[in-house]
């Protein structure tokens, strides 16, 4: 699916002033720029934030793929694309303009305890959101398997809506019923030797209950103990014997039901699912931007030391300068490149390191963010 925008969440050293380049050079100054909003953590030991990069990358990704997920089922669910709202905010004023939650995550905790928190409130409701996604998943299964029933053919039917009380023996010792779906093209078959293909027809005894497009559907009247060979020999005839339908008040009360209760639930599980996934989008994608935040610190402070002089920027790009996200990123590597030593210089061949340097490292703190 197509990003709503693309954003680049950058963190460069003070020392090197790069906002007036940024806003004035980077693709010809023509990408808007923002500051993110980032605040100091307790930060503990190195060896810790060491561990803590490697979880957050871990969960950054989770938590997108989440974000993603629902998206998805939002938009299968409503058939359009609405708008994205996080905490009553367009997602990327929420974005753009982001502010750390401090009465939710208290700063004076530490980095490993605020990602625990953020990451099982977050996880929880994607658990809650495919829970809820697979329930309507049933729900509407059943209600297809209702409304075939109710709008198929006469040999699938349901024939509640149908059938009357003259159509059956009823309260009879020795005679019964059953119902028979004929194709069109063997309908004058039918008449000309449904009182002889077993033993004890009733003659004259076939009245035609309905008909659709594809078949006729009769019931015939027989004595009960050649039912079942009648209905082998009406199958070999290529006749649709109805043996699912038994007449009774109860059983048509209950079909009558199963359309309108499936529906109904169909619809509940819906609305309740939607409403479920908005909420889930707010809150996920919120502890998805908290997380980014934390991350960027992170390895803001293994990249650059200590203590935390850093600046943080976000760098939009919206659908209609997508096309300049990749010049944009080769933009930055040939000004900032310097930062990761000499391995990442213009004019520097890794030769055989190559094979040693990740190709995700970028020489500095630079981080993407997709709004889907």
């Amino acid at each position: 699916m197509e990003p709503l925008a693309k954003y680049f969440a950058l963190s460069l050293p003070q020392s090197v002033n790069a906002q007036e380049w940024l806003e004035n050079e980077l693709n010809g100054g023509k990408v808007p720029l923002y500051n993110l909003k980032v605040p100091d953590f307790q930060i503990g030991t190195l060896d810790s934030l060491v561990q803590e990069s490697e979880e957050l990358g871990k969960l950054d990704s989770q938590l997108a793929g989440s974000v993603a997920k629902i998206v998805e089922i939002l938009e299968s669910v409503t058939e359009t694309s609405s708008a994205r709202s996080v905490q009553g905010r367009d997602v990327l004023d929420y974005l753009e303009n982001f502010n750390w939650n401090s009465s939710k995550y208290r700063l004076g905790k530490s980095i490993i305890d605020l990602v625990r928190l953020i990451s099982n409130e977050a996880l929880t409701l994607d658990g809650d959101v495919r829970a809820a996604y697979q329930s309507y998943q049933n729900a509407k299964s059943n209600f297809l398997a209702a409304d075939r029933k109710r709008n198929g053919d006469l040999s699938i039917k349901s024939l509640h809506e149908i059938v009357k009380p003259e159509h059956f023996v009823l309260d009879s010792e020795n005679l019964t019923s059953v119902l028979v779906a004929v194709p069109k093209n063997l309908v004058k078959e039918f008449k000309d030797s449904y009182e002889t293909i077993t033993q004890f027809v009733i003659p004259r005894s076939a009245i035609e209950v309905a008909h659709d497009q594809e078949y006729f559907l009769y019931s015939v009247t027989l004595f009960k103990k050649y039912e079942q060979d009648f209905i082998n020999q009406a199958r070999e005839q290529k006749w649709h014997p109805r043996t699912d339908f038994v007449y009774s008040e109860e059983n048509l009360n209950n079909l009558r039901k199963e359309f309108d209760l499936s529906k109904a639930t169909e619809v509940k599980s819906k609305n309740d699912l939607i409403r479920l996934t908005k909420t889930a989008y707010s809150e996920i994608f919120a502890a998805l931007i908290h997380i980014k935040v934390i991350r960027v610190y992170v390895e803001s402070v293994l990249r650059y030391g200590l203590p935390p002089q850093f600046d943080y920027y976000l760098v939009k790009f919206d659908r209609q300068n997508l096309k300049n996200f990749t010049k944009a990123k080769k933009e930055l590597l040939a000004k900032f490149g310097y930062l990761g030593g000499h391995g990442f210089s213009n004019n520097q061949s890794l030769h055989e390191y190559a094979s040693l340097v990740d190709t995700e490292y970028e020489p500095f703190v630079l981080y993407e963010i997709n709004i889907v």
